[in-house]
């Protein structure tokens, strides 16, 4: 594997490891002459979207049109200069400020006419999806904003048979959501409320100390549960439920991300009860091997032609808050069964049985 960046800093990736402090100096010392050789390309950027940042390493152009073509341009030097034989694009950017589907957003004509004419609808990750997917290359959103999943690049992605997935990485709090959301549905507990908050640092706690940015974060943090309790088929248990969910910004944290959960739950005769949960991770020592597999599997996406016609990888949803469905479907958010589709994708591609967990077999 090869890697190319590109970044609103300068720092090449052995500057930026270090700042991050997420790994110790001892660790990246080895790797020091490689990652000194990954040294971002100017960045696509528009203040509006990410407005705690003030980046060093912008791209120029007179139109989001120009910027598209300058990162178009800059993937396929990057394909010929390194050899590449496929190549995947991955956001693990900032997350940008909540934005709702357009007119513009509805088919790629009106899109491509937003980009010329620099629709102030269209952000930035959306000029690298685009640029992406006009090239034929599998696109991956790993933040919560609303990236790939507008109509006029799902059905570009669909049309020409280009994988796309995402949203917003499942790695700390929310993945602990998905573990006791259906464990409280399994054992039929009820559910009063639900609160939640973190305190992290670095600069994905400085962008989410924004209101309008937190909010596109609140969104996929905030949807799980539903899907996970079922209100609708469980109304005398979760139907009234109180979700509160909270981000605060602590630089002295940095990375090592804290989240508290309190649940108020009830029991037989309605008799309440209590469950707290305190989580001390690390935020990208969580978040980094996910990317690297959903970057595997996006590969393996595109060299087989039943998943490529797809567009959506539904089948990728374990890795995210908010998976990407096709339109009329509805996001699977119990991380049992989402692992569940994923093995069996890949039982169904290497042309194994798939898991049932009947057992009856064992009685034959």
């Amino acid at each position: 594997m090869v890697f190319a960046s590109w970044d609103l800093f300068t720092d090449n990736a052995y500057q930026a490891a270090l700042k991050a402090g997420v790994m110790d100096k001892q660790q990246l010392e080895p790797l020091k002459d490689f990652l000194e050789t990954i040294r971002p390309m100017p960045a696509a950027f528009e203040q509006k979207w990410v407005k705690r940042l003030h980046p060093n390493n912008l791209l120029p152009g007179k139109t989001k049109m120009a910027l598209a073509e300058q990162i178009g341009e800059d993937i396929r030097q990057f394909q010929k200069t390194s050899g590449a034989d496929r190549l995947v694009v991955i956001w693990c950017g900032s997350t940008e400020t909540f934005s709702s589907p357009q007119p513009i957003h509805q088919d790629i004509k009106s899109f491509e006419a937003g980009l010329c004419s620099n629709s102030p609808d269209i952000s930035p990750s959306m000029i690298y999806a685009y640029a992406a997917l006009k090239l034929g290359v599998p696109f991956i959103n790993g933040a919560p904003h609303l990236t790939v999943d507008i109509p006029a690049l799902t059905n570009l992605a669909v049309e020409n048979h280009i994988p796309i997935a995402g949203k917003d990485f499942k790695s700390g709090q929310t993945f602990m959501k998905t573990l006791l959301g259906p464990g409280l549905k399994l054992k039929l507990l009820g559910l009063n409320g639900w609160f939640s908050t973190n305190i992290l640092g670095n600069r994905d706690g400085e962008v989410l100390d924004d209101p309008e940015n937190f909010k596109s974060k609140e969104e996929t943090k905030s949807s799980v549960l539903d899907r996970c309790l079922q209100p609708e088929l469980y109304p005398e248990l979760y139907k009234r439920y109180y979700h509160k969910v909270r981000i605060e910004y602590y630089p002295p944290r940095g990375d090592a991300k804290e989240s508290w959960d309190n649940l108020d739950i009830f029991g037989w005769l309605g008799y309440p009860m209590q469950i707290k949960v305190n989580f001390q991770c690390r935020d990208s020592i969580l978040a980094a091997p996910m990317a690297l597999d959903l970057v595997l599997f996006m590969d393996l996406a595109q060299r087989c032609p039943d998943l490529a016609k797809m567009g959506i990888q539904e089948w990728l949803s374990f890795y995210f808050k908010g998976p990407q469905v096709a339109a009329g479907l509805y996001p699977e958010h119990d991380v049992f069964i989402q692992q569940m589709k994923l093995k069996n994708t890949l039982r169904h591609l290497r042309g194994e049985d798939l898991i049932t967990h009947l057992g009856l077999e064992y009685y034959d």
